[in-house]
């Protein structure tokens, strides 16, 4: 048994049930190995490709993502994958040759491009250091780079079992008592509480949901975890830049806002404005360093938040606070939220401009033409607020937003990987046409793969967020705008069925593909008005 069998063996030990990547002469004994020991391998044709798939694998499904390139120019394909994995703190494990000698073409400086990108690197010569990269990611959450020698791969097993040992989660399980007392009388003698749940709060819903109702107060979440509330009446949705109008007049109103796994950066309060003048801010992390890492808060308490719900719930039963009135969770936010806690709710007037759709005339269309059960993932741009917003989705796990390192181009490839995690659901793909065309070549891997997809092209032949930034100072446009591009025809080349969409009227071929069988993936190319920046741009641009 050589080491490359070693570590397929041991990671499938470990659970791993798939593995994105790329073959390369480097990794191809070791992608053999993972496939043996029963690993699905998912190939991309470009490496960014792989490990933003890997990604979004592990947001969905709630597991490790694992993904394996070659050595030098495979890794370094990788990286804008790998900062946005680190910066999102999921746990991923990139498997990657390397050589040793600075003389080979393949040579970089593997621990570096890791720590450029925030990510960890272990190199990986034998069974102790396999488990410390594995432990790494999942313990800690981290994006880890594994590098393993070449002469490494091919030798012979010294070690016997070569397995992966597991290591106690670092992580603290309870809070300590003074901080849920704490946390108890602030939640007691607040008159108008908010709770916004972050990334670390995505499987806490049934925890958070009870202590909300006893405390009377409304949920939100951050972008990222939007959905999290779906079913809660009280629910305001996403918190920050694409709140709604009665969302930002509630939070803004609270008197107490408590960040649950939530970073409270800028982009969830609004660069501040949506934290009140008298507003106090409570934040529970099992983090210690994300406690007060982007806004001062009053209350800081460190500990998973599904523990702390339930320890700060189980301490207002002996209290015997057994609620109070409605307060914030009262029947008019209930009607107002009824009928105008959604986007869609929200009157306004379509943008008129020949031969293309307004964006939000085209996503309420859609909402109600493509299936419920979806997952949503989105790309970035001056586009992204509308599939984001628009598109309903039926849980946290319906929603996933590659957006904490903001590049452009991920959306189709975190689509790929949530519809490997969860193919029983459509997965839409919401990109820009700057995005779909930097991403093209992942459209032959989801004819290939044939996944249940259908990508949204929001097509307004720019990079519009620079058009719309830079363009009211009258600054020279041409470098951000294109020709047009027909990129219906791009994805039938690629043998997706496609549609050009220039009104309502032409989304009636979505909603034929819909009924009838969705036998292939479907591009539509929607071409969206351009003269009007999104709402979210606007008010990022204020914040600036």
């Amino acid at each position: 048994m050589t080491v490359a069998d070693a570590i397929g063996s041991a990671l499938a030990g470990a659970g791993v049930r798939t593995v994105f990547g790329l073959v390369g002469s480097g990794n191809f004994h070791l992608v053999n190995a993972l496939t043996r020991a029963g690993a699905t391998f998912i190939a991309t044709r470009h490496e960014g490709a792989a490990i933003t798939a890997a990604d979004a694998c592990a947001r969905v499904s709630g597991l490790p993502g694992v993904v394996t390139v070659h050595q030098g120019p495979g890794l370094t394909n990788a990286m804008t994958g790998l900062a946005e994995a680190a910066k999102s703190r999921t746990p991923l494990l990139l498997l990657a040759p390397e050589t040793a000698s600075p003389r080979s073409n393949f040579h970089v400086d593997q621990a570096a491009l890791a720590r450029g990108a925030g990510a960890e690197y272990v190199r990986v010569t034998t069974a102790a250091g396999l488990s410390a990269a594995w432990n790494l990611a999942v313990k800690d959450r981290r994006a880890v780079l594994a590098g393993i020698p070449l002469e490494t791969l091919g030798a012979a097993v010294t070690e016997d079992p070569f397995g992966i040992e597991e290591e106690p989660d670092p992580r603290p399980a309870a809070p300590g008592r003074q901080a849920v007392t704490a946390l108890a009388d602030a939640l007691t003698t607040a008159a108008r509480p908010v709770f916004i749940a972050g990334r670390g709060a995505r499987r806490s819903a049934e925890d958070l949901i009870p202590l909300a109702e006893r405390i009377s107060a409304p949920v939100a979440t951050s972008a990222v975890s939007r959905g999290l509330f779906k079913d809660d009446p009280f629910n305001l949705d996403v918190s920050g830049g694409f709140a709604t109008p009665v969302a930002a007049e509630v939070i803004a109103g609270a008197d107490l806002v408590v960040g649950w796994g939530c970073a409270l950066n800028m982009w969830t309060t609004r660069h501040g404005a949506l934290i009140g003048p008298d507003g106090r801010v409570a934040q529970v992390d099992d983090d210690p360093d994300a406690i007060g890492a982007h806004r001062p808060v009053d209350l800081g308490v460190v500990g998973d938040v599904a523990a702390t719900a339930r320890a700060v719930l189980a301490e207002l039963d002996a209290r015997g606070f057994t609620g109070r009135p409605p307060g914030y969770r009262s029947p008019a936010l209930a009607g107002r939220l009824e009928r105008e806690g959604r986007w869609r709710d929200v009157p306004f007037e379509p943008v008129a401009e020949d031969g293309r759709i307004d964006p939000r005339t085209l996503t309420i269309a859609l909402d109600d033409i493509l299936p419920a059960s979806r997952t949503v993932a989105v790309d970035s741009g001056n586009f992204m607020g509308y599939p984001s917003m628009y598109l309903d989705v039926p849980d946290a796990d319906g929603f996933v937003f590659t957006q904490a390192f903001q590049s452009v181009g991920l959306g189709l490839a975190g689509a790929i990987g949530a519809a490997a995690a969860r193919p029983d659901r459509l997965t839409v793909a919401a990109c820009g046409d700057g995005g779909l065309l930097m991403a093209a070549s992942e459209l032959e891997t989801v004819v290939r793969l044939g996944l249940d997809l259908a990508a949204v092209v929001y097509d307004d032949e720019a990079y519009g967020a620079e058009v719309h930034h830079f363009g009211p100072s009258g600054a020279d446009l041409e470098h951000v705008r294109f020709p047009p591009a027909d990129i219906a025809a791009i994805g039938r080349g690629f043998g997706w069925e496609a549609v050009t969409v220039r009104s309502v009227a032409d989304l009636s071929r979505v909603r034929d593909w819909v009924r009838g069988g969705r036998e292939r993936p479907l591009l539509v190319d929607a071409k969206v008005t351009r003269g009007v920046p999104s709402w979210w741009l606007e008010e990022a641009f204020r914040g600036h």
